[in-house]
C-alpha cells in the first residue's frame, strides 16, 4: 500500500464524537488492504495529486449512526467516498475512473456520483465487480 492505510480509511469524526470503536476486523481489514491495492492507490498514482477518503470502513453502530443503508458496501470494508477538494475536480476524477475502467486499467463494483459530485463512491469486490455507475 502506497498512499493510503488501512487507519486512515477508519477514521471517523462521528465515531470519535460518539466514542464508538470503528477498529475493523481482520476479515475486513484484508479487504480494506484489497481495496486501496486494487482502486485508492491506482488512482491515487494516476490522478497524480492528493485523494481525501471522506468515509471508508463503517462499524454497524457507525454506519447507523451516519445514516448508511443495511446494505453498506462500507460496513464490509469494500467501499470509501472519495473527494479531491471541488466538485469540479470530482468530476474529472469521476472520469479518469471511468478512462481507467474501460482501458482495463481498473474495475471497480460500484462508482457513484454523490449529491452532483460532492463526493465520489468507489467500491471493490473481489471476483464479484458489477462495473456498475450511477448518478445520486
Amino acid at each position: 500500500m502506497k498512499y493510503f492505510t488501512i487507519e486512515e480509511l477508519c477514521v471517523s469524526e462521528t465515531a470519535r464524537r460518539r466514542g464508538i470503536d470503528n477498529r475493523p476486523s481482520a476479515a475486513i481489514a484484508g479487504k480494506l488492504q484489497t481495496l486501496v491495492e486494487q482502486l485508492l492507490d491506482p488512482l491515487r498514482e494516476a490522478w497524480g495529486g492528493p485523494i481525501a477518503v471522506n468515509s471508508g470502513y463503517r462499524c454497524p453502530e457507525l454506519n447507523a449512526a451516519v445514516g448508511g443503508v443495511a446494505t453498506s458496501q462500507h460496513l464490509k470494508g469494500e467501499a470509501a467516498d472519495i473527494t479531491v477538494g471541488s466538485t469540479a475536480d470530482n468530476k474529472r476524477l469521476f472520469d479518469k475512473i471511468l478512462e481507467m475502467q474501460a482501458a482495463g486499467r481498473i474495475a471497480f463494483d460500484q462508482l457513484i456520483d454523490e449529491s452532483n459530485f460532492r463526493w465520489i463512491h468507489i467500491s471493490y469486490r473481489a471476483g464479484a465487480n458489477r462495473g456498475q455507475v450511477l448518478h445520486l
